[in-house]
């Protein structure tokens, strides 16, 4: 069992003006959500853990990942709203996202519900804003705490400066974690918004001169970079396609990264560390393969294992 652990919200987007404003849609959303679906979709058992609410967004929310396979017996329901992101994708398919809302479900996560989740998971993925506002912020890295050395722990920091403007607090829960992390994703776009002049490589080495097992380094059309001490850093092209917007496509990459680790039974610090480079690629080429498919749709939309060629 692998557990996504963080937010769980509404996507807002603009289908067009009208004379009195603007037509809206909401999707299900969230980057933890869309994690939690991907692996799901991917044939790897996954639960969520993050707050969700009572609300008509809540429920739908709930009533989603359930659908989709998600385990959400662990996901505390505060009595507090749903957050609302809209979402304004540029012409490149870049998305800029600001959060309305305050105090929402998704923040309302607090020690007490630890209880919850079980000490005997695989793997605990944690990452986004959830990591960068409280109470969740200090619930998820006690959690952390409580499972490094029992489960693989998995970090995607996901930055996101229109909800968390402060880049010291950023860096201190980055800086927090890394000792604590076996499997870090990290986008260059990150990397660059929160330590400027850094390059993706600098970056890796502190990583792993911090602990980390496995360092992997999203660049968008760039490709990725990833590295463990063992296998030395390797680099891969982007695949190339239509895009119509990128929301989600590190989240597919997250989640069939850590879907292909566990059915080649990878999903271990130990296993990550003695990674031969065949190994390393192979997991990167499923991951970008299927992010792929994510960037060719509308928003969030996470391919099933079925959808994944299985080959380049």
């Amino acid at each position: 069992m692998i557990v996504v652990c963080g937010e769980a919200l509404f996507d807002v987007f603009c289908d067009g003006e009208t004379a009195p404003g603007y037509a809206l849609s909401a999707r299900i959303g969230g980057s933890p959500f869309n994690l939690a679906v991907g692996l799901a979709r991917l044939d790897a058992p996954a639960m969520f853990f993050g707050g969700l609410s009572h609300d008509l967004f809540g429920r739908k929310l709930a009533a989603a990942l359930a659908a989709e396979g998600v385990d959400v017996t662990a996901a505390p329901r505060p009595a507090a709203a749903t957050a609302l992101v809209t979402v304004d994708v540029d012409a490149g398919g870049a998305p800029t996202y600001t959060l309305y809302g305050n105090a929402t479900a998704e923040r309302q996560v607090v020690p007490a519900d630890l209880a919850r989740v079980p000490r005997d998971a695989a793997a605990i993925h944690v990452g986004s804003y959830c990591l960068a506002v409280e109470p969740v912020a200090s619930t998820l890295l006690a959690l952390v705490r409580r499972q490094h050395g029992r489960s693989l722990i998995a970090f995607d920091p996901n930055v996101r400066l229109t909800i968390q403007p402060d880049r010291n607090v950023w860096t201190d829960a980055i800086a927090a974690m890394l000792p604590l992390t076996d499997l870090l994703k990290i986008s260059d776009e990150d990397i660059g918004l929160v330590y400027p002049g850094t390059t993706p490589e600098q970056f890796i080495a502190t990583a792993l001169d911090a602990g980390v097992a496995l360092v992997v380094v999203t660049r968008g059309a760039h490709g990725v970079l990833a590295a463990t001490r063992a296998a030395g850093t390797h680099a891969l092209p982007a695949h190339r396609v239509e895009v119509v917007d990128t929301v989600g496509a590190g989240d597919t990459f997250q989640a069939a990264l850590l879907a292909h680790l566990a059915r080649q039974q990878l999903l271990t610090r130990a296993a990550l560390a003695a990674l031969e480079p065949a190994q390393l690629l192979a997991a990167l080429r499923f991951a970008g393969r299927a992010a792929a498919i994510t960037c060719a749709r509308r928003g969030a939309d996470m391919p099933t294992l079925q959808e994944v060629p299985p080959q380049d």
